[in-house]
């Protein structure tokens, strides 16, 4: 029987109260996750992209940094959806230290 399917058999015997309990730690343990914005070792060095794209989050930071509307950049980047953009701010929000460095490290290359 497969981890899910194991779960799903625990879970009808839980309480609500207990189910809830499951869900904080499922929540806490996802807090870092970011929906679609992906690391890879082989994709973009590592850094953190959009997903589907090969799209640094960097790069549209910077972007909107130096002008680029969110328009400019869904027309520049077709694959790019307004909601990749959002996901992208939000990363760099919570990550701002991590995103200038990249930003600093692609400048002076």
């Amino acid at each position: 029987m497969s981890t899910l399917a194991t779960l799903e058999q625990l879970l009808q015997h839980l309480t609500r109260a207990e189910k809830a309990q499951v869900l904080q730690w499922v929540v806490r343990d996802l807090g870092d996750a970011f929906p679609g914005i992906e690391s890879n070792p082989g994709v973009s060095g590592g850094e953190p992209c959009i997903v589907r794209t090969r799209i640094p989050v960097w790069v549209l930071v910077q972007a909107r940094r130096l002008g680029s509307s969110e328009i400019d950049l869904l027309r520049a980047y077709p694959a790019l959806r307004a909601e990749d953009l959002a996901n992208a701010w939000a990363y760099y929000r919570s990550h701002p230290d991590a995103i200038e460095a990249q930003i600093a490290e692609n400048e002076a290359a």
